[in-house]
């Protein structure tokens, strides 16, 4: 398809437009993101041509495979609206970390968006790169008020607070006990209906529960077998032990020789769809890096590896430039 299109746009073939991304659903229909070298040349319409004549003569070649011209953007989220084209979409949500992006639209848009058969989604997620959730409005705001709802009934067990009391933190914007234990406590007092006293009250009852767990977690990483050692490695948290010693990680060398996909789990293409392997630690928000540096601390730990392994490899120092005649 790119071959053709430079064939048919002078613009293409001199390098003023260049075609950063191809996807096709062969015979039946196709996706091309393409950008301009030159800010005076728009690179959709070069391709396009006069009345459509460019683009209809891929199209003849191709059988009559219906073809989407997208403006490539070096912004992630820009391209993947573009890409979604036809569709319109009211808002978007990188994970980049995972390589994944939620995208928003009306009501009214989702089966133009997700395309028949799933084409228009499907298509969009090749040519980008991302894997690509769509939601409805409705749906993102069904699932939002369940999540205040679970961070409510979180706070009324851990802080054995009514649920107004509940609500008042979820609405600030409080999402868990941790961040209730260790924020400024003015940060709590300043919530309306709230004084100091209350403020200081709810927190140490935060850092109660936090103790609570933590027994618990530890506890039940005597019961897996999961060495004390182990607690020392940066990085590590008691609730990360217990998954340890549940996927048979029980010293630190068994935690040294543990590959960052282990803890954070990987995807792979298969058929053009996205594959999500889960890690042992998933659930925990750890980014690759963080998984790696744990890694590296448990080697270090082990002896495998020194102080200097770890250290940063300095640039090569530019060589003085010879003197001229």
């Amino acid at each position: 398809m790119a071959k053709l299109f430079a064939q048919e746009v002078p613009e293409i073939y001199d390098g003023v437009v260049e075609v950063k991304a191809v996807a096709r659903d062969p015979g039946s229909r196709a996706k091309i993101a393409v950008i301009s070298r030159d800010s005076s040349v728009d690179p959709v319409g070069a391709c396009v041509g006069m009345r459509g004549s460019r683009v209809q003569a891929v199209v003849n070649e191709l059988q009559g495979e219906k073809i989407d011209i997208i403006p490539w953007s070096m912004d992630t989220a820009t391209f993947v609206v573009n890409a979604l084209a036809p569709a319109e979409v009211a808002k978007v949500v990188l994970d980049e970390e995972r390589q994944r992006i939620e995208v928003v639209v009306p009501d009214a848009q989702l089966s133009l968006a997700i395309g028949r058969r799933g084409q228009n989604v499907r298509l969009a997620s090749q040519l980008t790169g991302w894997d690509i959730d769509i939601l409805t409005e409705q749906e993102e705001s069904e699932r939002r008020q369940a999540e205040f709802q679970n961070r409510t009934q979180i706070f009324v067990q851990a802080l054995d607070v009514d649920e107004v009391v509940a609500q008042l933190l979820a609405s600030e914007g409080f999402t868990s006990v941790e961040e209730l234990a260790l924020v400024d406590v003015r940060e709590i007092a300043g919530i309306e209906g709230f004084d100091d006293e209350t403020a200081i009250e709810l927190q140490a009852r935060a850092r109660e529960y936090l103790a609570r767990i933590e027994e618990e977690y530890d506890s039940k990483r005597k019961e897996l077998g999961v060495a004390d050692e182990l607690k020392d490695v940066p990085g590590v948290t008691t609730p990360m032990l217990v998954k340890f010693g549940e996927n048979e990680i029980k010293t630190v060398e068994d935690l040294a020789g543990a590959a960052t996909d282990d803890l954070v789990g990987w995807s792979e293409r298969k058929d053009g769809e996205s594959v999500r392997h889960p890690g042992i630690l998933d659930g925990f928000e750890l980014s690759r890096e963080e998984a790696e540096a744990i890694i590296m601390q448990a080697r270090l730990k082990a002896g495998w590896i020194t102080e200097a392994d770890l250290a940063p490899v300095a640039a090569p120092a530019e060589e003085p430039a010879e003197a001229g005649a």
